[in-house]
């Protein structure tokens, strides 16, 4: 018998004029790089290969634009001398047909305990799989 661990969701955040979820569509692939805020590097540390991403665009629009998937592993973040940091690999899955807002977010109740409502500067978080569902039905 194979032990499979249960998927986790994690959401990034993105400054579209620096790297917007289009330019990963187009590379295909990219180390997710620039993350030094603790509570970020502890959850990137937590990821997984294989495990689900959306990415989030901080600037103008502010909401969740695209799914990506993570491509390997967490390794040592190279720009990092004394070592302490990590990066992971993200891989493009796909663009939302309709991107979902952070007001939209807001408005939910549903969504009052979500870390991208509660703390708004952090660039990495969970997401759990019952805001995840509703997160991709309000991108439909």
């Amino acid at each position: 018998m194979v032990y499979n661990e249960p998927m986790e969701h994690w959401l990034v955040k993105s400054d579209p004029d620096e790297y917007s979820a289009a330019d990963l569509q187009r590379d295909k692939r990219t180390s997710w790089t620039g993350v030094k805020n603790p509570q970020a590097q502890q959850y990137l540390r937590a990821m997984k290969q294989g495990d689900a991403v959306l990415i989030y665009h901080t600037v103008g629009e502010k909401a969740i634009v695209a799914l990506a998937k993570v491509a390997a592993a967490p390794q040592p973040d190279p720009s990092d001398p004394a070592a302490k940091r990590v990066v992971v690999n993200l891989r493009f899955d796909t663009t939302l047909k309709n991107p979902v807002t952070l007001s939209a977010i807001k408005a939910d109740p549903a969504f009052s305990e979500f870390l991208l409502v509660r703390n708004s500067r952090l660039s990495v978080m969970p997401v759990a799989a019952s805001l995840w569902k509703k997160i991709l039905q309000m991108a439909i």
